[in-house]
């Protein structure tokens, strides 16, 4: 998984959480056109997230088991996030609302870091298997 993909997620999902601190628009009193667009977007981010991930769990020998219940955590707080978004969106002006919203996008973006840090203990112990069998090769010469 790329840092990038990851800072991309973390920009919709920040952008969400923040996206009443203006208040509502003048335009539709108690509704938020912009905070539905940007919870599709966080859910589509989360979405390839998951794919990326699945990936990842079945690629992996070492910490299949771990990735594969990091994914399922992803995708259940991806869900939570969707219902909170939604539910914010629906109406900005309440701070019950915005507060379990942004709960739900902190624990979404801890679950996020948890599979990330799996994701990248997976590669550090490919590479590790990688070298010794280089290094086996190299002392037989």
């Amino acid at each position: 998984m790329t840092y990038e993909f990851y800072s991309y997620f973390i920009l919709q999902v920040t952008t969400l959480v923040n996206t009443s601190n203006k208040g509502p628009s003048s335009k539709k009193k108690g509704r938020s056109k912009k905070a539905h667009v940007l919870a599709a977007s966080v859910e589509q981010a989360t979405q390839n997230f998951l794919e990326k991930g699945q990936q990842i769990a079945k690629e992996s020998q070492d910490l299949k088991e771990e990735l594969i219940n990091a994914v399922e955590d992803v995708r259940k707080q991806g869900e939570s996030m969707q219902v909170a978004s939604s539910e914010f969106a629906d109406d900005p002006c309440s701070s019950v609302k915005r507060g379990t919203m942004v709960r739900t996008a902190r624990a979404l973006l801890s679950a996020v870091t948890r599979l990330l840090i799996l994701a990248d203990m997976a590669d550090v112990m490919r590479l590790l298997s990688h070298l010794k069998i280089v290094s086996a090769f190299l002392l037989l010469f």
